[in-house]
């Protein structure tokens, strides 16, 4: 073999040998084109961050950064799904059939297989002023000054509650006439206990900063298992099927009971904007009733929509010779299926109250 071959020839293994198959990974010439940076578009409004009310259109104007450079064409993304093909600068959402809470809206320029995207996030909120119900109190029963009140539920004629704060969380069973807590489990010094939940004969508890839960059967209160989650917990309750939590935002979680995933999830609005700082929850005949952390009141939620349908004051509802000078936030709900009313407390308030809520 000549030397020209020779060189050929170890030219040619050099070039196939090193490659390790690695040619098919090679991006094409149409993938290195769309990988470069171009900049067509910019969504000019609405601004980011701007709350509009179900029902009304979303005014979409999108500016061309460089009026000399026409876009070959404009796809226009609502949450991520694709809603339609623009033919113009400007272009009419309308909101109704979209739910409570985020729209992300992202328009996508393609120009000679280049593309570049502008995106901005706005609210919906509800149009709707929420409703004032009443409520008529029916008696007052003691409750443990020294509980704070983080979770709470009726079953059976007893009060479960349970309770928060660094080293003093517990999980009780509590006597009604009396206030007298019959069962206890304590949770370990680490854990800030938050809400609470029944559901097929086991007591779920969250607790507040550790993205872990506790499952307890309902007789014994043995603990059976923990569970996690991504966000704080703060309320819990149940619809029978699902864990529904809350975290201290305007959003209200639904959970698998079994694995704790989450399954859906709303946002709670009302006629002004998000109602944030969802508190204790509880759930009576297809609607969810959420306390207002560092406020006397209880919103009533639609579960589907996120809206708020109506609203309670409880401001008045301590009384000046039911102080003892230690209590905390209004907070604290249960419901009485069999007999219609309703229970109220606070953190660290010394009574509990049955209460009926009118229309």
């Amino acid at each position: 073999m000549n030397n020209k071959l020779t060189l050929t020839a170890i030219a040619l293994v050099t070039i196939f040998g090193c490659s390790n198959g690695r040619k098919e990974q090679m991006p094409s010439v149409k993938e290195k084109q769309v990988e470069k940076q171009i900049h067509l578009i910019k969504i000019e409004s609405p601004i980011n961050g701007t709350i509009i009310s179900v029902g009304d259109q979303i005014r979409l104007n999108i500016k061309l950064l460089n009026e000399q450079i026409i876009p070959d064409s404009l796809v226009l993304y609502l949450d991520n799904e694709r809603a339609d093909k623009l033919n113009d600068l400007s272009y009419s959402i309308l909101t109704q059939d979209y739910n409570l809470g985020t729209l992300d809206i992202k328009v996508t320029a393609w120009k000679n297989n280049q593309r570049q995207s502008s995106s901005v996030s706005v609210a919906i909120k509800s149009k709707n002023v929420p409703k004032k119900l009443s409520y008529k109190l029916i008696k007052t029963y003691n409750h443990d000054p020294k509980a704070y009140t983080q979770g709470l539920f009726y079953h059976n004629g007893f009060i479960y509650e349970g309770t928060g704060q660094q080293g003093a969380s517990s999980l009780r069973k509590v006597e009604l006439e009396t206030g007298k807590v019959l069962q206890s489990a304590n949770l370990g010094q680490e854990y800030f206990g938050e809400g609470i939940a029944l559901l097929d004969g086991k007591i779920y508890q969250l607790t507040w900063t550790s993205g872990i839960g506790f499952v307890y059967d309902s007789e014994s209160f043995k603990k059976l298992h923990s569970f996690s989650y991504s966000t704080q917990g703060w309320g819990l309750t149940t619809n029978g099927a699902e864990l529904i939590m809350s975290d201290g935002s305007n959003t209200i979680h639904f959970m698998e009971p079994n694995g704790f995933a989450e399954l859906r999830r709303i946002e709670v609005y009302d006629n002004t904007g998000p109602v944030r700082m969802l508190n204790e929850l509880e759930y009576v005949n297809g609607k969810i009733f959420a306390n207002v952390y560092l406020t006397n009141k209880v919103v009533v939620i639609d579960p589907k929509s996120g809206e708020v349908l109506s609203e309670i004051d409880f401001s008045n509802i301590l009384k000046s010779s039911d102080k003892n000078g230690d209590e905390d936030a209004f907070n604290g709900i249960a419901y009485d299926s069999i007999n219609n009313r309703f229970f109220v407390t606070g953190k660290n308030w010394s009574k509990l109250y049955e209460i009926r809520i009118e229309n």
